[in-house]
């Protein structure tokens, strides 16, 4: 492995050639889920999966459908689109006799007023200003912070349909949660609109799980790497862990119903088993997951135009707590573990820190003596080299080589997995490798 930074020497003390930066390549397309694809599975294979799209596009088609009609009735000719809120305005760590309070009350019923007919949620919406009124559409913009070219990844087919319904950046989730704590403070009467909601939103994520146990970033299908499985901003783990709380009737949950919780129960088994099926292997070995993975071929699969097929030193790290998290893993997930925690030992950095370059230039690896551990986001899968992507697509395998933009606009590196690593310690006692 070649880090062609001022850290090289750092990294790998003494003897490190360096090497002529270069371009590794182009960041290819995820691919979505489409009926042609389906089409090419094997014929015993394809029938959910063509009971899942025909659903999704159905469920696409009603909520568009739905808003024309409010339009209609209102006399609406223009629509509203809300304003973004980037923080965090459906906080959980109120005591519980706030979630009783008006406070909570108004926000829960901004967030009901937001739902989707689907059932789902969009993100980065503050819910403390406003219920949504006719004509609003149900998410904002979400564009993205710089001017898109025609076949940039990340552009939405439909800008004015965008994340309409996802487990992207917390959302739909965190909805779930909040209203399921309000709905616990209240009396059964009162409570009784948000715990419908909550019904609602636990069938949208029913829904949303592929045949195969992943969960897709946006739901209904919204196409590109939308479609793909997503660990990325820990979508799919976000999800089972939530169907983990339902089956158990914790933080709020124990309203549902016993078929219910079975339901939520067999959804994060199927879930579990996805995860055990994503992880890459090379060489025979296992090691970690990619951001995101091909609905159909679990792949591993880019995002955005700088999120390329790799190895994540990010997302992985929350996986693997996940399942160390299982009260009775069976022989595959401690294998997994074991594996993954292995290749984190492999790939830890030393001695360096991403910090600003000293002649400003931006972000870069610099020589730290004695700083904690640090690892790329992304690896090159069969060499564990770190991978750096731009705007433009290219791939770089040096993170000075890449726009200023984006190295100081972009977690090029972090030090997430010590968490992992220091929990493993301890769990790996209890589960030894085999």
């Amino acid at each position: 492995m070649h880090l062609r930074t001022l850290a090289c020497a750092a990294v790998f003390l003494s003897g490190c050639p360096l090497l002529p930066a270069a371009v590794i390549g182009t960041n290819p397309p995820a691919l979505p889920l489409t009926a042609e694809r389906i089409a090419a599975l094997p014929a015993a294979e394809q029938k959910p999966w063509r009971e899942y799209l025909d659903r999704s596009v159905r469920l696409h088609a009603a909520d568009q459908a739905a808003f024309a009609a409010e339009l209609k009735a209102n006399n609406i000719t223009t629509p509203t689109i809300p304003h973004e809120g980037r923080g965090n305005s459906l906080a959980l760590n109120h005591p519980d006799d706030w979630f009783a309070g008006p406070e909570a009350r108004k926000i829960a019923d901004n967030v009901v007023s937001f739902q989707t007919p689907a059932g789902g949620w969009s993100k980065n919406m503050n819910y403390t200003q406003h219920a949504r009124q006719p004509g609003e559409f149900y998410a904002p913009a979400n564009a993205a912070p710089v001017p898109q070219k025609p076949d940039d990844l990340d552009k939405p087919a439909d800008p004015q349909w965008h994340y309409v319904g996802t487990f992207d950046n917390d959302a739909t989730i965190t909805h779930l949660r909040f209203l399921a704590r309000v709905a616990a403070a209240l009396d059964e009467k009162t409570a009784a609109p948000y715990r419908e909601s909550v019904r609602r939103g636990l069938d949208y994520a029913f829904a949303a799980q592929f045949p195969n146990g992943g969960f897709p970033q946006v739901y209904p299908l919204e196409g590109g790497y939308h479609d793909t499985i997503t660990f990325n901003d820990n979508a799919l783990i976000n999800v089972l862990s939530f169907l983990q709380e339902v089956a158990e009737a914790k933080n709020g949950f124990t309203f549902l119903t016993a078929d219910q919780r079975a339901h939520a129960a067999a959804a994060v088994q199927r879930g579990i088993a996805c995860i055990l099926a994503c992880q890459i292997t090379v060489n025979g070995h296992r090691t970690v997951w990619c951001q995101q993975h091909d609905a159909l071929t679990l792949a591993p699969a880019s995002a955005r135009n700088y999120e390329m097929p790799s190895q994540s030193g990010s997302e992985s790290d929350d996986v693997m707590i996940f399942l160390m998290e299982i009260p009775s893993p069976t022989p595959a997930i401690v294998a997994a573990v074991h594996a993954a925690a292995a290749w984190f030992k492999k790939t830890e950095l030393h001695d360096v820190a991403w910090r600003p370059a000293p002649d400003g230039s931006g972000r870069t690896l610099l020589k730290v003596p004695g700083a904690p551990p640090l690892w790329a986001r992304y690896y090159e899968i069969g060499t564990d080299r770190p991978l750096f992507g731009d705007r433009d697509k290219s791939i770089h395998d040096d993170v000075t080589e890449i726009s200023k933009e984006r190295r100081n606009g972009y977690s090029w590196f972090n030090n997430g997995p010590t968490r992992a690593l220091e929990r493993y310690a301890t769990w790996a006692k209890a589960h030894p490798a085999s």
